[in-house]
């Protein structure tokens, strides 16, 4: 899997952590820097004043807008390692044990 790369500019895309149906106006709160709530509320009005046509451009920009790249999932304990279920060790030797001998 290639990792992701980090970008100079701004990218409009919708976030797999802030939607309510697909990501869109949260994508453009991102984008714009704007709290996705009041971009939720201005669609939501333009919706209204344009008589419901506004609402063809939703489907349209969850189609155009790429998914944000979703982050890598967390690397586990492999059940079947013999170390698994014991505690770390110290870079001094075992669990407990001071690094240096005491006089």
């Amino acid at each position: 899997m290639t990792e992701p790369t980090v970008t100079s500019y701004k990218q409009l895309r919708r976030p797999t952590d802030d939607r309510m149906l697909a990501g869109v106006c949260g994508g453009l709160g991102r984008y714009f820097g704007v709290d996705p709530v009041a971009v939720r509320v201005g669609f939501a009005v333009l919706a209204i004043v344009t008589g419901g046509a506004a609402l063809l451009a939703y489907p349209v920009m969850w189609l155009v807008m790429p998914e944000e790249a979703r982050p890598a999932a967390p690397v586990w304990p492999n059940p079947a390692d013999p170390a698994w279920g014991q505690p770390p060790s110290t870079p001094g030797g075992m669990p407990g044990q001071p690094s240096t001998p005491v006089a």
